[in-house]
């Protein structure tokens, strides 16, 4: 069966060795007599190992699937919620926005090779963090403004930025919509991060940098799944993954937002979610579809035996801002702080050691939305984003106020929420094409 769903052959030995010692802690146990509850007891318990890596604890979940679902077909296998335990289980980077600045990290990254900048001018790049850290930057603007600034010293073959005019700014500036045929938006990113490098670290500010070609390249049109085809999306999915998809349509919530979400975060009462520290770090709150208040309830008892048994077992802290957990520095083992989609196992936090269990990485909703498309063989270009794009066109299609989708979605300017509008109605802008009113007139019978 293994080499049916062509495990590669090195794989082979190890899929069988997990499922040897699965047998091996139930030795009075036969395979078939084994349930849903069993299996997850055990991969609870070895999720709590730290030792297991985030590949091996896959292979042991794949390796039961295959053996349940496929060599014993057993019938509790079609109802159960392989891929929680599956994509549940990568760890957080160490520049992972989550947990990025819970402490210092200036010297690693000076010592990190990819950061051109640390490398070559280690003081320059000291200060560039502190103008950076000292206004409360997101850190996806530091890694942005960074990339930016280091694509700006290849560009100059690592000269100075001293030494660097208004003209070769305006050159990179030009280099990147001539040659790298970047968009509008882009080139006005790499412009910021310039500017923010001359003005805030160098105390340089730029004068009349001159002229230089701006990019041509137009914006797109957000793509936006129909009804039909978004509820062909949530079929393709089934237990917590059609949850979450669900959740992000269902209120419009990013990515990131939604698996960052708390137990503490749900209202169920006024029936409200509580989005904090979202793009500009701005809390906002979400209505909870009301279809959706019996599978969050049901997740939050998951997550509360779940801590549970994390407690007995020496675990169940969870990750606090720095802030937070200095104020309430025994919060972190509460039920309250718990996440509501946790990851299926603990592992070591990457910047203090401490054993945690952290959120679900949002690769594994993007990879799971992106398999679901495929699955249902939608054409349009399919992210995580685009359940966002639909939620906001059906407000409006639906006769909600742009306000109100612009408080929903957290734009700060109306303006970002009116791309929604060309996509409403019948073709551009709404308008009915002439060939139909033709079409109408003539009883269908047209000269096509």
């Amino acid at each position: 069966m293994l080499k049916r769903f062509r495990i590669p052959a090195k794989s082979i030995p190890w899929y069988r060795r997990h499922v040897e010692a699965f047998m091996a802690d139930h030795p009075n146990t036969r395979l078939r007599s084994h349930s849903a509850k069993s299996i997850i007891d055990w991969l609870e318990r070895i999720g709590r190992e730290p030792q297991i890596n985030a590949w091996q604890y896959r292979q042991k979940v794949d390796a039961l699937r295959i053996l349940y679902g496929h060599c014993l077909r057993q019938p509790w296998c079609s109802e159960f919620d392989w891929d929680r335990w599956l994509n549940g289980a990568r760890a957080l980077e160490s520049d992972h926005v989550t947990v990025a600045r819970t402490v210092e990290m200036i010297e690693k990254s000076v010592e990190d090779p990819k950061n051109h900048l640390a490398r070559t001018f280690p003081d320059l790049y000291r200060r560039f963090l502190v103008a950076m850290r000292l206004p409360d930057y997101s850190i996806n603007t530091e890694k942005s403004y960074l990339n930016w600034i280091n694509r700006f010293l290849r560009f100059h073959n690592n000269r100075h930025p001293c030494d660097c005019t208004e003209s070769d700014i305006a050159s990179f500036l030009e280099h990147l919509a001539l040659q790298r045929k970047v968009a509008n938006a882009t080139q006005s990113l790499a412009l910021n991060a310039i500017v923010f490098l001359y003005a805030r670290v160098l105390e340089r500010p730029l004068g009349n940098i001159g002229p230089f070609s701006y990019s041509k390249k137009p914006k797109r049109i957000p793509t936006v799944l129909s009804i039909k085809e978004i509820n062909s999306l949530l079929m393709q999915t089934k237990g917590v993954n059609q949850l979450i998809l669900q959740l992000m349509y269902g209120t419009g919530m990013r990515v990131m937002e939604c698996v960052r979400l708390r137990l503490l975060d749900l209202d169920f009462g006024y029936r409200n979610i509580v989005v904090r520290a979202g793009k500009g770090k701005k809390d906002r709150t979400v209505p909870m579809p009301d279809l959706l208040i019996s599978p969050l309830q049901a997740q939050v008892e998951q997550v509360q035996a779940q801590h549970k048994n994390d407690l007995k077992a020496g675990f169940g802290s969870v990750f606090l801002p720095d802030a937070l957990s200095r104020k309430y520095p025994n919060a972190d083992k509460e039920l309250r702080w718990q996440y509501l989609f946790p990851a299926s196992r603990i592992a070591q936090d990457p910047q203090t050691g401490v054993l945690r269990r952290h959120h679900l990485h949002q690769s594994a909703v993007q990879k799971m939305v992106k398999r679901a498309a495929t699955a249902t063989a939608i054409r349009k270009r399919v992210t995580s984003h685009t359940l966002r794009h639909s939620f906001a066109t059906h407000l409006l299609e639906a006769g909600s106020d742009i306000r109100t989708v612009q408080q929903l979605l957290g734009h700060a300017d109306v303006s970002t929420t009116m791309i929604y509008t060309h996509v409403i109605g019948r073709g551009g802008q709404g308008a009915r094409s002439p060939l139909d009113r033709l079409a109408g007139q003539t009883h269908g019978h047209i000269g096509i």
